[in-house]
């Protein structure tokens, strides 16, 4: 068997701090809003697993599907606005 610890410190060149860079925390930034609605709708699921939904469940779900769509579509609006924007001079 081949051992690969010599070839370790090729593939780890770069030393990885565990932080995330400053462009990683730029895009989680960008997306909270998605984020956010998404657990939003995993929480009102969730409350439903085990049992049958009501009617009140059943209109937050929707609330929540709604609210994940249009931070999607946000999210998508302002993505297409900045490569718009970011064109040829």
């Amino acid at each position: 068997m081949k051992s690969i610890a010599a070839l370790q410190a090729v593939v780890t060149a770069t030393p990885f701090d565990g932080e995330p860079s400053d462009a990683e925390l730029d895009a989680i930034d960008t997306e909270m809003p998605l984020i956010l609605a998404d657990v939003v709708l995993l929480d009102a699921q969730i409350m439903t697993i085990d049992r049958t939904p009501t009617e009140l469940d059943e209109r937050r779900i929707r609330r929540a599907r709604r609210r994940v769509l249009a931070a999607r579509r946000e999210l998508a609006n302002r993505s297409a606005v900045v490569s718009l924007s970011g064109g040829a001079a």
